[in-house]
């Protein structure tokens, strides 16, 4: 009976789709789709920080404000392993890393995202976070958006260039689901994942984006994030201070990318020890959550605090539930170690299990360097004085727009989430310097800087991001005609007469290759019959002027062609085996097809 309803859901679907085809037009259609993904994905946001507040509030409720809290050891490493047993058992696959997979499914799977990534996510992180983690809630979120406008566009057969929109659809509405700021949520989707931005785009993902925050001012009232309110407006006078800060920011950005890289590089090397993994950096996570309770989960509280803080009273609030409590002397120091364990502790969380972003640690820690540039600057009377809760305000938007290579994304969301459109300039200023300052050390974002290494980063440069896209496997030319180096000369002339191709591989008995037969090269002893016994193979063969992996990207794959100006080149696998070749003309066919479905509108 299942089968039987199954079968009929899937004959309305079917005739649904054929009805929509006719009746409404592909652009219309996506703009549909688009209303609906900002709606779910609204819904995914608010259950996610509804678990999470909820959790939280549980587990933290009745806590000592003036002094230490045992049970700080405890909670993180239950969270992270309550969420690896979720992964293993019921998700079976890995969703960690949220918005890098996000880049990685464009960039090479066609904007396809697995069904499961709607809501595993939300699950898992929640879990971590509510525990604990000192990780972010907003990668997940977008993964799960993005998976939403994924798997809708797939429901309905939609075309990969509109599956690619929908995913960006689902990632600007998370953002501005969770933040609230619409227009936040469709640059960190031009900046980010770097969906090109023409007509047909840009009136989805707005759509998606200001459905998202209607529908979450809706589900939650009209609260912000963050409360601010502004006390002194900027003056022209502190443009050093702010310069320096945003260079601070992007150095900041810098130790925040590499730290975070050497603590996985750790982690990957124990991956294969799941209880071992678990325990170190459940240990390390629990131990500085214990002495610096601001790490525990996103630290939005303690951002708030130096947002609203005024005097060293209300600054020292900072500090509740911990050993430094009470002592006034020691905020700087408190301030200071809070940044540089932040990115270990968000490293151990996601190394030991856990399922978190970086987006709300990058927040985290600007908002920390920044109040901790403004009150050395003031203490020591370095310049004019500058206030420090907007210098907070100010870092949150420059270690975003270094650690994300996003200065647009850095300015409008600090300025829709807390209002401070009155400080765009120092923003401006804030967020430009610091990612000039990380653009010299580091070329990709956090995110992308993995797939970068890996050649399948998709980017605006329409030549690279066509050279991406395209599939290797799509162009190798598997029909192959082979010979042994014993082979001789008379046999060769048979085999170059059945054969269409002008390049003959030279393999040995198991099929490793050694090298090729140029058929235009060898014209010159074809027709001399007295040679056919005489020479063979090995003596006319020659070395090919280079070999592909089937693991390589195109990018490498356009550069040996331009190095060796072949016009073949073979495939080999990393034992040496042949697999195929590859024609220029056949991968330029294949790029300039590309290229061409790039500039359809």
């Amino acid at each position: 009976m299942k089968d039987e309803e199954r079968i009929g859901r899937r004959s309305l679907l079917d005739r649904f789709i054929v009805w929509r085809k006719v009746n409404i037009t592909d652009r219309q259609f996506t703009l549909i789709l688009s209303f609906f993904v900002g709606l779910l994905a609204s819904l995914a946001a608010t259950l996610l920080h509804t678990l999470i507040k909820h959790i939280q509030q549980l587990l933290t409720h009745g806590f000592n404000v003036e002094s230490f809290n045992w049970l700080y050891l405890v909670f993180p490493i239950v969270g992270i392993y309550i969420t690896s047993l979720f992964v293993k058992y019921i998700v079976k696959d890995n969703i960690s890393h949220g918005i890098t997979r996000i880049l990685y499914a464009i960039s090479s799977k066609q904007s396809h995202i697995k069904r499961h990534n709607s809501w595993t996510s939300v699950v898992a992180s929640a879990i971590t976070i509510g525990f604990g983690g000192s990780v972010g809630a907003e990668a997940p979120i977008v993964l799960t958006g993005s998976a939403i406008g994924s798997n809708l566009g797939q429901l309905f057969k939609m075309d990969n260039k509109t599956l690619m929109l929908l995913v960006g659809c689902g990632a600007a509405a998370a953002i501005a689901g969770i933040f609230k700021a619409p227009i936040a949520g469709l640059v960190f989707t031009l900046e980010v994942l770097m969906v090109d931005l023409t007509m047909a785009s840009l009136l989805p993902i707005l759509i998606s984006s200001v459905t998202a925050t209607c529908f979450t001012y809706l589900f939650i009232g009209s609260n912000v994030l963050f409360t601010f309110h502004l006390d002194q407006a900027w003056q022209i006078e502190r443009v050093p201070a702010t310069i320096l800060l945003g260079v601070a920011c992007g150095i900041i950005s810098l130790y925040f990318i590499r730290m975070m890289t050497v603590c996985e590089g750790v982690f990957e090397k124990l991956k294969s020890h799941r209880y071992l993994r678990l325990l170190i950096g459940g240990i390390l996570l629990s131990t500085l959550i214990f002495f610096f309770p601001s790490l525990y989960g996103e630290g939005y509280s303690s951002l708030d605090i130096l947002l609203n803080g005024k005097t060293l009273t209300d600054w020292n609030q900072v500090m509740s539930n911990s050993f430094f409590y009470g002592h006034s002397n020691l905020l700087i120091l408190y301030i200071a170690l809070v940044l540089l364990t932040k990115v270990v502790a968000t490293s151990a969380t996601n190394g030991a299990g856990g399922v978190g972003g970086t987006f709300a640690p990058s927040l985290f820690i600007g908002g920390f360097g920044g109040f901790l540039f403004a009150r050395l600057w003031n203490m020591y009377k370095i310049g004019v004085y500058v206030p420090e809760k907007n210098f907070t305000l100010l870092g949150m938007a420059g270690v975003m727009a270094g650690v994300m290579h996003a200065p647009l994304t850095g300015m409008f969301l600090i300025a829709e989430i807390t209002g401070g459109y009155k400080l765009f300039i120092p923003l401006m200023i804030v967020s430009i310097c610091a990612y000039l300052t990380i653009y010299l050390f580091e070329p990709h974002s956090i995110y992308g800087m993995r797939l970068a290494r890996q050649g399948k980063l998709r980017t605006h440069h329409t030549d690279h991001t066509a050279l991406t896209l395209m599939n290797l496997e799509s162009v190798i030319d598997r029909e192959v005609t082979t010979v042994e180096p014993e082979m001789r000369l008379g046999d060769l002339i048979h085999v170059i007469s059945r054969s269409r191709s002008a390049y003959i591989a030279v393999t040995d008995t198991a099929g490793v290759l050694l090298g090729e037969v140029n058929v235009n090269k060898i014209r010159h002893v074809v027709f001399r019959t007295e040679l056919y016994d005489r020479y063979n193979v090995a003596k006319i063969m020659t070395e090919c002027p280079a070999t592909l992996l089937a693991q390589d990207p195109m990018t490498v794959v356009m550069r040996k062609f331009e190095d060796t100006d072949a016009i073949n080149l073979p495939v080999i696998d990393l034992e040496g085996h042949l697999t195929g070749f590859i024609s220029r003309a056949r991968m330029l066919t294949a790029y300039r097809h590309i290229v061409a479905d790039m500039s359809e509108e």
